[in-house]
């Protein structure tokens, strides 16, 4: 028996193995499914991305051990193996007892570090200037393993591959590794601590003294700067960039306790988090946005808008080009002389998918001669999947839908140049604040030169323009967005200006390049 972590394939079935994933798993916990397998599988193996990064799986093997007969294994995608022992099992079970009586203590050294950081003065800011012959260090800091696509996967690489091309070689610090990052480019994977691992949020309390450790190596080397990708609770670049007396530039994508209450459940430790989060907004001597919304509620915070940068994401026009070519896909897809509808994404709830899907409906049922060419591609896995498959079966087009699943980043330009038009449907914040994000699939179909309707957005109807580069509709609104594409789908002339004239804005202002050059200039003046 294979049990898969998310995110990860499942292997194929084979004789005497049967796999299921994580989350087929804990339906059979709670459905009572579980006692069918009591012992009835003469091996099990736990599937994980990297053997380094498995924390403390006791639930799971703990699982795996009484569904099995002989051995249990955890495995990772290379092939390595090691095996789960009942000693290992027992060791954990230990651990797990008694550190609820240390959570106190975990919590008040937390509290200590960051007091003390709250209290020194950043030597970066007495600096005259950054030298760029000098190294860059890029901390990816977050406890989310084996992400494979996704607008955190593109940025990364792009900020990281062309910061090896305008300074100094970058050293990479990350919990993970990270698709489409220059293989060339020096990586220290990050192993996260068993402490801890199996409750909420503390893991990532523990992982800021993995990351000090980890940067200790490197005290001999000339660093230019520390740039991290802010995560949840962590302040290992703080700590880091103070060590080597360097710039702090920091990459804030929103606030965490805000994403925590608004898109998944409140965290259990906010008050913390959120002081957390003060200490880096107001240590970092440069801090990038990818908004003016976002550049607007920091300054409401208190933040030196002197220290800010609004940055909006970009894109590898290389990469992502219309030269690249689909028809494999569409072949795969059985797409082929078909108009094709596209969409690329995690499903996350300000994406809009249940729009696109809500407006396919009206779109195929208003079209009764031309449906039948009519299809969807949606390109991606995410929380609002399950949402947008019951939209589109209720509304009778699943036939006509295409759902890919996930899509690893490397292979999503081949996706999107099988789509004849690209769909960017983002909804406005739950809460009724600025919409603060900078949709990186934005820049990619941009940069693809394929046609796009997209949503009247905060930033999306900044980089887009109505009639030149996109056809624009009000956000949250199907009828609108299948009108718009209907527009498009009658109007092959308009599709070509439309693409066209995107493209020479992606060219002209947005690619990873541009970006990249607008950080390192900004470090100028620290």
């Amino acid at each position: 028996m294979t049990i898969a972590r998310r995110g990860l394939t499942l292997p194929a079935s084979t004789d005497g193995e049967l796999p299921i994933g994580f989350d087929e798993f804990v339906r059979w916990l709670a459905t009572g499914r579980a006692l069918a397998h009591l012992g009835a599988h003469a091996e099990g193996r736990l599937l994980v991305h990297r053997l380094e990064s498995i924390g403390r799986p006791l639930p799971l093997a703990i699982a795996l051990r009484a569904f099995s007969r002989g051995p249990v294994y955890v495995e990772d995608l290379r092939g390595r193996r090691r095996r789960l022992t009942v000693q290992d099992i027992a060791r954990w079970s230990a651990r797990l007892l008694v550190e609820p009586l240390r959570i106190p203590a975990l919590l008040a050294k937390v509290r200590r570090e960051v007091a003390t950081l709250e209290t020194q003065a950043s030597p970066a800011r007495s600096r005259p200037g950054v030298d760029l012959t000098a190294s860059p260090l890029y901390l990816r800091t977050d406890l989310s393993f084996g992400v494979r696509a996704g607008g955190s996967v593109g940025h990364i690489a792009g900020v990281l591959n062309e910061l090896a091309k305008l300074a100094a070689p970058p050293i990479f610090l990350t919990t993970d590794d990270v698709p489409t990052v220059d293989p060339a480019i020096e990586t220290h994977l990050v192993a996260p601590r068993e402490a801890f691992w199996n409750f909420r949020e503390l893991p990532t309390f523990v992982l800021n003294d993995a990351f000090f450790d980890a940067a200790a190596p490197l005290s001999g080397r000339r660093l230019a700067f520390v740039y991290q990708r802010y995560s949840l609770n962590n302040y290992a670049g703080i700590r880091i960039a103070r060590r080597f007396g360097v710039p702090l530039v920091l990459e804030y994508n929103g606030s965490e306790p805000w994403m925590s209450r608004h898109w998944g459940r409140p965290l259990r430790y906010e008050g913390l988090s959120e002081r957390i989060e003060r200490l880096n907004l107001h240590s970092a001597d440069r801090i990038v946005v990818v908004s003016r919304a976002m550049e607007q509620e920091l300054l409401g915070r208190g933040v030196d808008g002197r220290r800010l940068l609004v940055n909006p994401n970009g894109v590898d026009p290389a990469r992502y080009s219309p030269d690249v070519d689909g028809r494999a896909v569409r072949t795969r897809l059985g797409l082929e002389d078909q108009f094709v509808v596209g969409f690329i994404g995690t499903f996350g709830p300000w994406h809009g998918a249940e729009v696109l899907a809500r407006a396919f409906v009206r779109l195929v049922s208003d079209r009764a001669a031309a449906s039948d060419r009519l299809r969807l591609l949606m390109i991606g896995d995410g929380p609002a999947i399950g949402d947008v498959k019951r939209i589109l079966s209720d509304g009778g087009v699943m036939p006509a839908a295409r759902l890919t699943g996930l899509v690893p980043q490397e292979d999503g330009p081949q996706h999107l140049a099988a789509c004849d038009l690209l769909v960017s449907p983002h909804v406005p914040n739950p809460d009724g604040t600025p919409f603060f994000g900078s949709p990186t699939k934005l820049f990619e179909y941009m940069a693809m030169g394929k046609p796009i309707v997209a949503s009247a957005l905060d930033q999306v109807g900044e980089v887009l323009e109505h009639g030149r580069t996109a056809w624009l509709v009000p956000p949250g609104d199907a009828s609108a967005l299948a009108s718009a594409l209907r527009t498009l789908i009658d109007d092959r002339e308009l599709r070509v200006r439309l693409g066209e004239a995107a493209r020479a804005r992606v060219l002209d202002r947005h690619t990873w390049r541009r970006h990249t050059h607008r950080i390192l200039d900004s470090l100028a003046a620290v």
